[in-house]
């Protein structure tokens, strides 16, 4: 599923323009079992009941069909929470603390949306107050050249990676791991631990943003996120409130700045 589209800073070398742009769509999903908050999930909005029951395939909760009492939306209009409810036998056999897994938003009722993610993590977020600017013709070099930080990418095809730099493009540190989120705490890490995160300014993915990515810069203090694929609705959202500036890859040339392009040169 995706938003209506947004509008959107496109910069290309020859011109800057607004345009609008669709990105794939971001909420969270509460799963409950016998009535209790299991776990909340980030994912694209669609087949949730499906998502839900292989989700707890995947869990060890349930181990066929049979074992699922009852699969549903909370009430009617909220697609963001399902409830599941065991059969008696599989709830029998199961051992109490399988079920003593907590999702990372207190929730207590049916209700859950995107902006209450947002407005949760803000709380515990400081806001980015940096005000680095930056070249958006390095910036967009940058991103075409990634491949040249992934030794491992060019033998595999099968990693992501991450460079970190200063406001002068020079390479602080960059990591590469099957997980997007692990090389970007693996080159944060390296920062954190010679004591230069100070010193970080863009922070550059080959993957697309999610909100937990935008998160894990944040607390690093990082105010430029560069990345190859578009973020997501929550991403943005998310990178509007902590002051952090994203973009990516236009379709054709340039960059999509989407929020704060003041740490983009454009004048």
């Amino acid at each position: 599923m995706t938003e209506k589209p947004r509008p959107v800073l496109h910069w290309d070398p020859q011109y800057l323009a607004k345009r609008d742009f669709p990105v794939v769509k971001e909420e969270p999903l509460s799963i409950r079992i016998q009535g209790n908050p299991y776990s909340v999930i980030m994912r694209t909005p669609g087949d949730e009941i499906a998502h839900a029951a292989g989700f707890c395939l995947a869990e060890g909760i349930v181990d066929s069909h049979a074992d699922i009492h009852s699969i549903g939306y909370c009430d009617d209009v909220d697609t963001n929470v399902v409830t599941i409810t065991l059969s008696p036998a599989k709830r029998a056999a199961l051992s109490p603390e399988v079920l003593e897994r907590r999702g990372f938003i207190s929730q207590t009722s049916c209700g859950i949306c995107g902006k209450s993610v947002v407005a949760e993590l803000y709380r515990h977020i400081a806001f980015v107050r940096d005000e680095a600017v930056i070249d958006p013709q390095k910036a967009w070099d940058l991103i075409e050249s990634l491949g040249d930080y992934q030794p491992m990418r060019r033998q595999t095809k099968a990693s992501h990676g991450t460079v970190i730099m200063d406001a002068e493009f020079n390479c602080l540190s960059s990591a590469e791991d099957v997980g997007r989120h692990n090389a970007l705490d693996k080159a944060i890490g390296k920062l954190l631990l010679s004591d230069n995160l100070h010193r970080a300014k863009i922070a550059a993915l080959s993957s697309r943003v999610s909100y937990e990515l935008v998160q894990k810069t944040a607390r690093a203090a990082i105010p430029i996120v560069l990345s190859v694929s578009r973020p997501t609705s929550l991403a943005i959202e998310l990178a509007e409130q902590l002051n952090v500036s994203l973009a990516c890859l236009a379709p054709d040339t340039g960059l999509l700045i989407f929020c704060h392009p003041q740490r983009f040169q454009t004048d």
